[in-house]
């Protein structure tokens, strides 16, 4: 039982840091759209986080199939095929010269997956607390 308590405790540190990479990267195209950053700065500042957001993206998709969480894994998945879709057609760095025709669209793109990760946190941190209770509650014998 405290293996489990674990597995989500990695999972949740995994989606705060899923947040913050998206949450920069939103903060990036908006500091460009105010005209605070040049192009060049903010796109090398989003394309230097895409890859790992990619990779922790995949790797808790990967957590939730092997550890037999088959609700969590159908929904990461489509994300995470999303994610592989734009790595494979290699679209999922931002181009310096196309950043401001794709502001929009980019911004949307980002707040989205901000929901996304936002949705999944409240739902980790929901696990979390009833792993922790389960886990309480074994230890005492099954009372409150």
């Amino acid at each position: 039982m405290a293996w489990d308590l674990v597995f989500w405790l990695i999972c949740l540190f995994g989606n705060f840091g899923l947040l913050a990479m998206v949450f920069h990267e939103l903060l990036c195209l908006t500091d460009l759209e105010a005209d605070q950053m040049n192009p060049f700065e903010a796109t090398a500042c989003i394309n230097k986080w895409i890859l790992p957001e990619f990779i922790l993206q995949g790797v808790i998709c990967i957590l939730f199939l092997l550890t037999g969480h088959w609700l969590m894994f159908l929904f990461a998945a489509p994300l995470t095929c999303y994610h592989v879709m734009l790595f494979m057609k290699r679209e999922h760095l931002i181009d310096v010269t196309e950043v401001f025709r794709n502001l929009n669209f980019e911004k949307k793109l980002r707040m989205i997956k901000l929901g996304i990760y936002l949705i999944f946190f409240s739902i980790l941190i929901f696990r979390l607390i009833l792993s922790a209770v389960y886990m309480i509650t074994d230890e005492d014998g099954g009372e409150w």
